[in-house]
């Protein structure tokens, strides 16, 4: 069985996740609570899967994500309107609360991802197109007035809707101002 970091703020809900996934036979647990342990837990003993909640006891799970090796996948188990708040395209989302057969299911395919990012990389924007991307949120943010966030989910939808890279998506939206 493969083993996998389970990081959650709460004890309780980190002990339950665990039991959850070691009881299905997906994968064997390491618990954490903070980001520090996930980070000290994974230069220790590489994993290829990190599951956790939207926050941890001393940062984010989006912000610790950037820290992981690109080996690593990350599932965030919360809320719908936390994962909403998640800009980062690279990490899966699960709402919560989740039935045992959707996280058993969630985490034998982050297993998978995993085993391909340790083969092949975890996929990047190039330097263009993240400040392609950057562009077309400011460009958002002025028109409409709205958050960095509420831009990039924007971006993020209309991309997903039309089946298009984000960058592609960023670039129409800049070309479309530019034929006002």
């Amino acid at each position: 069985m493969e083993k996998i970091i389970v990081a959650f703020e709460s004890e309780k809900t980190a002990l339950r996740v665990k039991e959850l996934l070691e009881g299905g036979g997906a994968a064997a647990c390491l618990v954490c609570r903070t980001a520090d342990q996930v980070r000290r837990a994974i230069n220790k003993l590489p994993v290829p899967a990190v599951v956790c909640g939207y926050k941890l006891g001393d940062q984010t799970a989006e912000l610790f994500f950037e820290d992981l090796p690109p080996s690593c996948a990350m599932l965030v188990l919360a809320h719908q309107d936390r994962l909403d708040l998640l800009g980062n395209d690279d990490i899966f989302r699960l709402p919560s609360p989740v039935s045992r057969g959707d996280l058993l299911a969630a985490v034998r395919l982050l297993l998978q991802v995993g085993r391909r990012l340790e083969r092949y990389g975890r996929p990047c924007h190039s330097g263009e197109d993240r400040r392609l991307i950057d562009r077309a949120k400011a460009l958002l943010m002025d028109r409409h007035g709205i958050t960095e966030e509420q831009a990039h989910y924007y971006l993020q939808k209309k991309s997903m809707d039309s089946r298009t890279k984000l960058a592609q998506t960023a670039r129409l939206v800049l070309d479309s101002k530019t034929m006002e």
